[in-house]
């Protein structure tokens, strides 16, 4: 049982790397004017990457200014996420698979 809270644990984090990392790419792409808005699947992945990334990245977006057009908050993000998935497994895990199994 612990071993899966450890696994699932590390997968959302993973996932939501990923999607952080598909924003900033989904971005980009919306900026060089290589894809629009106005494809149907392209605004309804936008929506979806904006709606899972936002409530972690809106926090560091009031506070870190933008650099000239650049939002850092995305790699702010990833790397306190990597800095949590590290805290976890090396702290919390051994103690939930010796705990729970």
């Amino acid at each position: 049982m612990g071993g899966a809270i450890v696994w699932l644990v590390n997968a959302v984090i993973s996932l939501m790397v990923w999607a952080i990392i598909g924003t900033a790419i989904l971005s980009w792409l919306f900026a060089f004017d290589v894809i629009n808005h106005r494809n149907r699947f392209v605004n309804q992945l936008s929506q979806f990457l904006d709606a899972v990334t936002r409530p972690l990245l809106e926090p560091f977006r009031r506070i870190i200014p933008n650099l000239g057009g650049i939002d850092i908050s995305p790699i702010v993000v990833l790397l306190l996420l990597e800095f949590a998935r590290r805290l976890f497994n090396g702290m919390a895990a051994p103690s939930l698979i010796a705990l729970l199994g």
